[in-house]
């Protein structure tokens, strides 16, 4: 299989002289991660993260998104599903920009994810159970909490969601990036240079997404792909026989076990 046959078209992109406060409103207007750069001829630059465009204040207009583009794979058109995976584990991208070949690279689509992980047969030796795949280090919230105390851990971290819990361990929701973008929560810390006062913003609670999707340790790798294509989420909790919280597994940590899969 050839990534064009499993890549979108006519991605969301801007121009590296751009100004940042477009492309994060871009961001905001689509619930994107990234944004392909492009020059005027619409050849590929970069991408671009939101952890890095979303700390930069409005009063900055005068900053172009030129600076913040990051080096991207080369993916073509005609490359092999499986190779493009193992680009995007690599990078550690969710989505990479798709270009016409290794000499022209004119923008021609883009590739997630989730056009994998719908598309590909699943290697019969990835780990049985989640488990074995999860990341087990991982960082909750109570439902009291402030919003603005979360969207600091998260682009701290890198994290794009958080499990929210209550006071016994038990997970009761997810808060996420996107949550906290569409509601506009965080319009406050990002248009105004002063830091946000914590009880000026909503409780996670207000916000966070329910209800919890979660799976057990012992449940299958293919069960949490299944899941995350299904409800299209980024994440799925992994709770353990008490019940609480034990892990997360996302996007890419199913991805790198097909791809690992494949290697193997």
């Amino acid at each position: 299989m050839n990534v064009s046959e499993i890549m979108s078209e006519g991605p969301v992109s801007v121009k590296e002289e751009d100004f940042v406060t477009h492309a994060r409103q871009l961001m905001r207007d689509y619930f994107l991660r990234g944004l392909v750069v492009v020059d005027e001829g619409n050849r590929l630059v970069g991408m671009l993260n939101d952890q890095d465009i979303l700390k930069v204040t409005s009063t900055r207009s005068n900053v172009t998104v030129g600076g913040y583009a990051r080096q991207s794979p080369t993916v073509t058109p005609d490359m092999d599903v499986t190779k493009a995976a193992k680009l995007m584990v690599q990078s550690k991208q969710n989505r990479v920009p798709v270009v016409r070949s290794t000499a022209d690279h004119t923008v021609v689509g883009i590739l997630s994810d989730v056009d994998i992980l719908r598309n590909v047969e699943i290697p019969r030796n990835i780990p049985r159970t989640i488990q074995a795949v999860m990341t087990k280090k991982v960082e909750t919230c109570l439902p009291e909490e402030r919003v603005a105390k979360i969207w600091g851990r998260m682009l701290e971290t890198d994290y794009t969601g958080i499990p929210v819990v209550s006071k016994r361990g038990e997970p009761i929701g997810m808060i996420t990036r996107r949550d906290i973008i569409k509601s506009g929560a965080v319009r406050i810390s990002l248009e105004d240079e002063r830091a946000i006062r914590p009880n000026d913003s909503p409780k996670v609670e207000k916000l966070m997404s329910t209800p919890t999707y979660t799976l057990s340790e012992s449940d299958s790798v293919r069960s949490a792909i299944e899941m995350i294509l299904h409800y299209n989420i980024g994440r799925v909790t992994i709770v353990n026989e008490q019940g609480k919280v034990s892990g997360i597994v996302d996007r890419q940590d199913l991805l790198g076990s097909i791809v690992n899969g494949w290697t193997e």
